[in-house]
């Protein structure tokens, strides 16, 4: 069972073998949507900026601030780079705790998951030739899986890479998302490629990444997913 929610600039599917799950991971994004929009009403530089954010002594901070900034500051930039997973974060451990051994949020290319199967999880890639080619194989999991995809060739997010794809996996929504956002920033040529990962290695809750530029597939990880064609 399949459905898009569709909430400002959150635009996700969401699956589930069951549609009250997906009622609730639709209830989890409104609720907490509604507390990073309130939290940007009194703080609005935390929405615009590009750099670290100090969260200093303010005493209401909700929690998906809290998961953002966290994330984000590993990679030294501003922390609407995890907002896409961590949404996506919050909505599938809110539907696991509510009893789904299947539940996965795609929130525009940026997926939280639990699994009781396996899956395959496609890579769209803009004008390269594996865009759409290529998948990982995920194989069952009850911990939860973040896996991010950015991209400086397609969407409308801020990149200063030019990777068609740069995908990490951890088992943080919200830290792939960052992750990814940073891996790709590293990459602007070919020869950047090989040594783009540097970006993103120091981080030990990352299981694995892969980077596609043009014609070329690069991948890190002892732990990354097999990769499929579809």
């Amino acid at each position: 069972m399949k459905e898009r929610f569709t909430l400002k600039e959150t635009s996700a599917w969401i699956t589930a073998d069951e549609k009250r799950y997906i009622e609730i991971a639709k209830e989890t994004l409104k609720e907490r949507r509604k507390h990073l929009d309130r939290f940007v009403r009194w703080h609005p530089y935390f929405a615009v900026t590009l750099e670290e954010y100090e969260i200093g002594e303010k005493k209401e901070v909700p929690a998906i601030v809290r998961i953002m900034i966290k994330s984000a500051t590993k990679f030294g930039m501003g922390p609407m780079s995890a907002v896409a997973g961590a949404l996506a974060e919050f909505a599938v451990i809110a539907m696991q705790d509510a009893g789904a051994a299947y539940a996965m949020v795609d929130n525009g290319g940026d997926i939280a998951l639990v699994t009781d199967r396996e899956v395959r999880v496609g890579i769209y890639a803009g004008e390269s030739p594996f865009s759409n080619k290529i998948a990982l194989k995920i194989r069952p999991c009850s911990s939860l899986l973040g896996i991010c995809t950015s991209s400086g060739t397609v969407g409308h997010s801020i990149s200063f890479g030019n990777a068609d794809a740069a995908t990490v996996i951890s088992n943080s929504a919200s830290l792939s998302d960052a992750a990814a956002t940073a891996l790709c920033n590293s990459v602007t040529d070919a020869h950047s490629v090989k040594n783009s990962f540097h970006a993103i290695n120091h981080v030990k809750e990352i299981k694995g990444a892969l980077v596609i530029y043009k014609e070329m597939l690069a991948r890190w990880g002892s732990n990354m997913p097999e990769i499929v064609r579809l």
